[in-house]
């Protein structure tokens, strides 16, 4: 599990400031309450939703990075292929030019190896093909499949599809084929990470630094209107982190709540994290 705290570093695209934990939105409240979308660049929103139901700690808010696929590449990075140097979400994306970057997956003991299955078109992290339900899936080796989805599978022919794409990461499903929770409820509650896809085919990177049981927060997403399709779990605690850099603004979002290891809001740190997912921009065709 991994935690956090968030800084927002907000230039010519919104009011230059930092927000330590507990502030309110990178976008400014409306009435009171946080304004859901803000537009950083063609393809690229982020959401700020006031949870429906409050967390025991922080500030019950909910971080949703909206991107569109026909703007964005996606990327998986891992330290097992660069000298297992690992990083902070802001340090993968500054030191790869992305325009941002959230946890890839939990992970092992030796803080390099995913706990399921990981490729990419030239590196393999792990060979593991677990029970879990959930893949994210991009890099297709055919124009006419999606560019980046999330595959499901007990609704899809996966055994298939896996094979047709070039980047896999496996992790734990959040929500059933028909759009009910699947997670059990439980006692613990931390700061999470989550990858998602909303009804039209927008990548979600999402944030919530206030803990949750993973079941209370997948209730919360369903409710909030994004339109969310599908998801899968990548991380919890400290270590949860989105990074996002559009332009002058820089936004940075860490985890900090864990249940038997981290039972406050006070992080600060952005822990070094050895997997991410990040985004690049496609180039815009050059006209003759």
């Amino acid at each position: 599990m991994k935690f956090g705290t968030h800084t927002l570093i907000l230039g010519a695209l919104l009011a230059s400031l930092t927000l330590g934990a507990g502030a309110a939105t990178s976008s400014g409240p409306k009435n009171g309450n946080p304004v859901p979308w803000v537009t950083l660049e063609p393809g690229l929103q982020l959401g700020t939703f006031l949870s429906p139901r409050k967390s025991i700690i922080g500030d019950s808010l909910v971080r949703v990075l909206r991107i569109d696929p026909a703007h964005f590449r996606f990327r998986l990075l891992n330290a097992s292929s660069d000298r297992n140097k690992r990083r902070s979400a802001k340090e993968w994306v500054q030191d790869h030019n992305l325009v941002a970057a959230i946890n890839a997956s939990m992970y092992q003991t030796d803080n390099l190896t995913s706990v399921s299955l990981m490729k990419t078109i030239d590196h393999v992290n792990n060979t593991w093909y677990s029970k879990d339900r959930a893949l994210l899936a991009f890099h297709p080796q055919e124009t006419s499949l999606p560019p980046v989805q999330i595959l499901d599978r007990d609704c899809q022919d996966v055994e298939s599809l896996r094979e047709r794409y070039q980047t896999l990461i496996q992790s734990i499903r959040m929500i059933s084929c028909d759009g009910d929770n699947v997670w059990k409820q439980q006692d613990k509650i931390w700061s999470t990470s989550v990858i998602g896809m909303d009804a039209d085919g927008h990548m979600l990177f999402v944030h919530v630094r206030s803990p949750y049981s993973t079941h209370d927060l997948i209730d919360i997403l369903l409710e909030l209107p994004i339109h969310l399709k599908r998801a899968m779990y990548v991380e919890g605690g400290p270590e949860a982190q989105l990074f996002i850099q559009s332009g002058t603004a820089q936004m940075e979002f860490l985890g900090s709540y864990s249940t038997d290891s981290n039972e406050n809001d006070a992080n600060r740190i952005a822990w070094p994290i050895p997997n991410v997912v990040g985004i690049e921009r496609i180039p815009s065709p050059k006209t003759p």
